[in-house]
């Protein structure tokens, strides 16, 4: 998948955009921006798979916890993905995602590491259905 995602300049944090014409490649921008941010996602190696769900009342609540279990795997299993798996459905309690990720574990020697996320942050957080599509924009906290 090309990387449909752009950093913007930001005082202390990282912030970028993403856009995509569904939601499961909206999330998948999101999450290769958020990867990208940490290490060169080229020296990711797809040797650890993880499949994991999330779910939310809100799709916006959706993302900000897909993304946060990101980090958190990140921090906890030392595991960054390159490649993400998706299915999103609604129902009458929200949204529900099953997400299959792939990648390594985290080898400082190896991936190139960037900077380290710290969290996802609500500030100027933002999701939007747009006419072609899906539109996000993410402030993560490092």
């Amino acid at each position: 998948m090309e990387p449909n995602y752009k950093f913007i300049d930001h005082t202390a944090d990282i912030l970028f955009q993403a856009e995509a014409s569904t939601l499961p490649e909206l999330f998948t921008q999101c999450a290769l921006a958020l990867e990208d941010s940490q290490v060169d996602i080229n020296l990711i190696e797809e040797k650890e798979t993880l499949e994991f769900n999330v779910e939310n009342k809100s799709i916006e609540g959706l993302l900000f916890d897909f993304l946060d279990d990101l980090v958190y795997y990140k921090d906890a299993d030392l595991l960054i993905f390159k490649k993400f798996i998706l299915e999103i459905n609604e129902s009458d309690k929200g949204y529900k995602l099953n997400c299959k990720a792939t990648g390594d574990k985290l080898d400082h020697a190896k991936h190139d590491p960037k900077v380290d996320v710290k969290a996802i942050t609500m500030h100027m957080f933002e999701v939007k259905q747009v006419k072609d599509g899906w539109t996000a924009q993410v402030l993560i906290d490092i």
